[in-house]
């Protein structure tokens, strides 16, 4: 096979996104075609999802501040709901909560399109399945994101932020603490355990290689049953244990839950009550919800590192007319009209109004200025700060139920 002429790997660069390189076909017709006619007109376009892959009808939505980075300098201007918002779809009804709205000359910016829904389909996913996951583990369960090898490299960091930024408490890849400014975890592979003769023999090495202030977990489960190696572990390393990790195989899980009782049992029996004990292994919602009650935290992968996109769509809802103003106007299906979002944060309801529409008193406008006139008008909040305020919303969704109104 022939190198790739300018890049080393086949990633899109940096440079090719912002300039819109990174685009369907079509969007170039689009442009000549509408450029050769003398047609560029003023439209409103809405960013949106009338479906979930789950049946929960909510969301987070992640990748606004790509979108911002991408469309910063274009000549359009743009709302958009904060990063790690809450977002809502209403099945049983025509109703759809726009993320985001965009407004400008359609040819000065329809090429971006492609990239837009990118960012936001992707972050927004994996966002999503991790704040799920965070649910229903609950708050004092430690979650980890063990799952950028199952995706491609150039996306470890996307994932990484998005994961801690829905709940989860630390992440593996290393790429993720130069970025965001934090330490990224891990415990060991079964590959480390097996260069050793003897499980012990590598549980010592690992003991004497770290730094005193890092938490030993004995993975547990390479060579014996769990419980034999978790008292092996017990007595290698003694106090120093901080936790043991089963990682076991679907293949010989059996009944996993009387198998962690049983570790539960041992240690504790050995003076091992304060052992944490973590499990990994193709950990998803339905592992989550039955072990969380006797485990102390999840190392998650591929579920969240290769969850479901969120199928977001851009749609013009304004047109301008012959007179210069805007007009509503849709393709079948769609609801016309620029949109806005008003919630009550108390009670997660919202309102989908026209543009213009008052709420009633406690509801605040979900989507606010990110972009006017090209420049970038929205400081970016920390990851910690987006953090802390979603999980006091999954606070809330847990506690009652979201629900939205469709108004006119």
């Amino acid at each position: 096979m022939r190198d790739l002429a300018d890049r080393t790997f086949w990633i899109s660069k940096e440079d090719e996104i912002k300039d819109g390189e990174v685009t369907d076909y079509y969007f170039l017709n689009v442009e000549k075609a509408l450029r050769d006619s003398g047609r560029n007109p003023l439209v409103t376009v809405e960013v949106y999802t009338r479906k979930l892959p789950y049946q929960d009808e909510w969301g987070i939505v992640a990748g606004i501040y790509e979108v911002a980075k991408l469309l910063e300098g274009l000549p359009v201007d743009v709302w958009a709901m904060e990063e790690g918002e809450i977002f809502q779809t209403a099945s049983r009804t025509a109703a759809y909560e726009p993320v985001m709205r965009i407004r400008g000359r359609y040819a000065d910016f329809a090429r971006y399109e492609t990239s837009i829904l990118g960012f936001l389909c992707s972050a927004s996913g994996i966002a999503t399945k991790a704040a799920r996951l965070r649910m229903l583990a609950g708050r004092d369960k430690t979650l980890l994101s063990f799952g950028t090898r199952r995706a491609h490299p150039a996306l470890a960091p996307l994932i990484e932020r998005c994961a801690y930024m829905a709940g989860f408490n630390g992440f593996s890849n290393t790429v993720a603490t130069k970025l965001l400014g934090m330490k990224a975890s891990g415990t060991m592979p079964h590959s480390f355990v097996l260069c050793f003769d003897d499980q012990r023999e590598a549980w010592r090495a690992f003991d004497r290689a770290l730094p005193p202030d890092a938490p030993r977990i004995a993975l547990v489960d390479t060579l014996f049953d769990e419980k034999t190696e978790s008292i092996m572990a017990l007595e290698t390393l003694g106090e120093r244990l901080y936790g043991v990790r089963l990682d076991t195989p679907s293949s010989r899980r059996g009944e996993w839950r009387k198998i962690i009782e049983e570790v539960r049992w041992e240690l504790s029996l050995r003076g091992g009550k304060n052992v944490k004990i973590f499990v990994s292994g193709g950990i998803d919602e339905k592992e989550v919800a039955e072990l969380a009650d006797i485990v102390d935290g999840f190392g998650i992968g591929t579920s969240v590192s290769d969850a479901p996109s969120i199928d977001f769509n851009m749609k013009v809802v304004e047109v301008e007319g012959p007179d210069g103003r805007l007009r509503p106007r849709s393709k079948r299906g769609d609801l016309s009209g620029a949109k806005e979002v008003f919630r009550n944060s108390s009670t997660m309801h919202d309102y989908i109004a026209p543009l213009g529409w008052s709420p009633p008193a406690g509801y605040d406008r979900l989507l606010r200025p990110l972009i006017e006139k090209g420049r970038v008008v929205r400081e970016p909040r920390s990851v910690d700060e987006i953090r802390s305020e979603l999980l006091s919303k999954l606070d809330l969704i847990r506690a009652q139920k979201p629900s939205v109104t469709l108004t006119a």
